[in-house]
């Protein structure tokens, strides 16, 4: 028997008026405009660790970017910020490298910036980094370190992993320098909620865990630091996946070896980032 999936499909009033504020660059509500589409599932959207949603910051809220043929990784963006507080602060991707090539890329770096501009996002140079990007990316960096100096209590939306993962949703390791990113956050006393998000038939399910501090040990190396951050945010998110999605960060990797051997069709490379 066939799988049914939820239906997704963005209201009219909300994809015109996003088109028309993307033209004029007039600031939109993400938190607004995610309602507003999340509502239309209705109960399709099942939520689990309700009490663990935070009632506001310092907290940064890292989910897995899952995507899978037929769903774009903009409906859990979604579904997670339609769940928090108005007041949040998300990064997003400035670029779709593997989008419709040739021409995607270049359209996407005009797109996608104006875009982070209407909603207030930080927008990320893409993943992964290249070495063009490094100036880009520390801009980045600073002007989501100053917004949480700035607000009282900040609440930054993130999912580490920063691109598709081409491998059916199944989680991957984020860029090198994801983890010392993260780190800085903590480090200004913004603890971490972590969130797993997939859809299966007839739901789309988000699974919110008890937020904690992350505490990387001084005696690393810096590169040591990156990953011991990374590893430590992912294998939060993995304890919140269904055993499938978990990847190298599950408990039972023969499992996992076994069910990514057998999938097929991946999320499509157009499509990708």
């Amino acid at each position: 028997m066939p799988v049914t999936f939820p239906r997704y499909q963005m209201p009219r009033r909300i994809l015109f008026g996003l088109l028309r504020d993307w033209v004029f660059l007039r600031p939109r509500s993400f938190h607004e405009d995610a309602r507003a589409c999340i509502q239309t599932l209705g109960p399709q959207l099942q939520i689990e660790g309700a009490e663990h949603i935070p009632a506001e910051g310092p907290r940064v809220v890292t989910f897995n970017h899952y995507c899978r043929p037929g769903f774009g990784v903009w409906w859990l963006a979604m579904a997670v910020s339609a769940t928090l507080p108005p007041q949040q602060h998300m990064t997003m991707t400035g670029e779709l490298t593997r989008w419709y090539p040739p021409f995607g890329g270049p359209l996407s770096r005009f797109a996608l910036p104006r875009l982070a501009r209407v909603y207030g996002f930080t927008p990320m140079p893409p993943m992964p980094p290249r070495p063009q990007d490094v100036e880009a990316r520390a801009r980045a960096v600073r002007r989501v370190l100053e917004y949480i100096e700035k607000t009282e209590k900040p609440l930054v939306v993130i999912a580490p992993e920063g691109r598709d993962n081409l491998n059916g949703g199944v989680l991957d390791w984020p860029p090198q320098g994801a983890g010392r990113f993260l780190a800085l956050m903590a480090a200004r006393g913004l603890s971490l909620v972590p969130v797993g998000g997939w859809d299966e038939a007839g739901a789309l399910r988000l699974r919110f865990g008890a937020s904690y501090r992350l505490q990387v040990p001084k005696s690393l190396s810096p590169d040591e630091k990156d990953r011991f951050a990374a590893q430590t945010v992912m294998q939060a998110i993995a304890a919140l996946l269904p055993e499938r999605l978990r990847g190298e960060f599950g408990l039972n990797r023969d499992v996992i070896a076994s069910e990514r051997s057998a999938a097929s069709d991946p999320c499509t490379a157009r499509k990708g980032r």
